[in-house]
């Protein structure tokens, strides 16, 4: 088979259950600011999902990743009214297709003291059970301080880290101030547009979630540690690169691809098994001159720890169509639970 090979790619901030959401209803009004994006849209969303939804949001997730040549995910997950157990359907679904994931869930007091006990029961009882994890909090702008405290001290006592948004846009602008001091080295910061100072941590650059909410361009080469994720709009992480490198050139025309690369491959420091994957590409040279401007670059082969989770004809552990159809199935259901809220 030819064609350059590469070690398997990170998408270092995710939300699998986010798969279904294309075609989803019209929220009420129209949204003109971002956090009326977030209470009239993903708010919306998260509160009618079930596990059986969550499980079809997965699966669909984790065979668009493989099929882009993504072999882990980090993920960020949040269904308000399905808790307990979440995090177990979504690393099941991933391994299922076998592609490797970092779970969490999202804490946060917008589903009130009882809601943020149960998020952080539930990242407690996963990152127990000896499966990959983080601590997951929303944002500032969701959590107390005694919330926050918890989600610090329950990190501290697992040895983890904290996955969290810090402000995504200019409403959490004040995110910084309030963790400055609390964040470690491995503590995952998504997006960080408007962040104000550097905090210890890896910056999860998301460029195109940032372009489609319209929350500015953060400038992420001024932060030392940067990884690329796709927030939830599938994971393929050269299409994201590409876009990573364009947003970069635009507010500097000096910039080269390579600045962009470095992102892309340094989600390999939250997932290093994927040092042990071996993606093999439909196009060769794979370096950012040529990745940066050459559209449609797709796997022919992965192998995920030695095992080959997809070759010429597609995913091998899963039937991608089964898939699809139960994914289709399943956000109808979606779109008629959001539309009873």
């Amino acid at each position: 088979m030819t064609g350059a090979t590469s070690a398997g790619l990170v998408n270092a901030h995710h939300h699998l259950y986010s798969t279904l959401a294309r075609g989803m209803p019209a929220p009420s009004r129209t949204p003109t600011t971002f956090p009326e994006i977030l209470e009239l849209v993903w708010w919306r969303l998260d509160r009618a999902l079930d596990l059986e939804i969550v499980r079809a949001s997965a699966l669909l997730g984790a065979v668009e990743a493989l099929e882009a040549g993504t072999t882990a995910i980090v993920d960020h997950h949040s269904s308000p009214n399905a808790i307990d157990g979440s995090l177990d359907v979504i690393a099941d679904a991933c391994a299922e297709v076998g592609v490797r994931v970092v779970c969490c869930y999202e804490v946060t007091d917008r589903n009130g003291l009882d809601g943020a006990k149960a998020g952080l029961a539930e990242n407690e009882r996963f990152a127990r059970s000896g499966r990959p994890a983080f601590v997951g909090a929303h944002a500032c702008t969701t959590l107390s301080d005694d919330t926050l405290d918890a989600v610090c001290g329950l990190a501290a006592d697992l040895s983890a880290g904290v996955h969290i948004h810090v402000a995504e846009a200019v409403s959490d602008a004040g995110a910084g101030a309030r963790l400055d001091g609390r964040t470690s080295d491995d503590w995952l910061l998504a997006h960080c547009v408007h962040l104000d100072r550097p905090l210890p941590g890896t910056i999860a650059h998301n460029p195109r979630s940032n372009l489609n909410n319209a929350v500015g361009y953060g400038r992420p080469a001024r932060f030392e540690r940067v990884a690329l994720g796709t927030d939830g709009i599938g994971s393929d992480l050269f299409e994201e690169f590409a876009l990573a490198y364009a947003l970069h050139r635009d507010d500097d025309v000096t910039a080269v691809p390579s600045v962009a690369w470095e992102w892309l491959h340094a989600g390999a420091d939250l997932v290093p098994e994927v040092a042990d994957d071996v993606v093999t590409w439909s196009y060769e040279p794979i370096d950012p001159w040529h990745i940066a401007y050459t559209p449609g670059v797709r796997p022919r082969r992965v192998e995920i720890a030695g095992d080959c989770v997809l070759d010429e004809d597609g995913p091998t552990r899963v039937d991608p169509a089964a898939i699809r159809a139960k994914a289709r199935e399943q956000a109808q259901r979606l779109f008629a639970r959001m539309d009873d809220l």
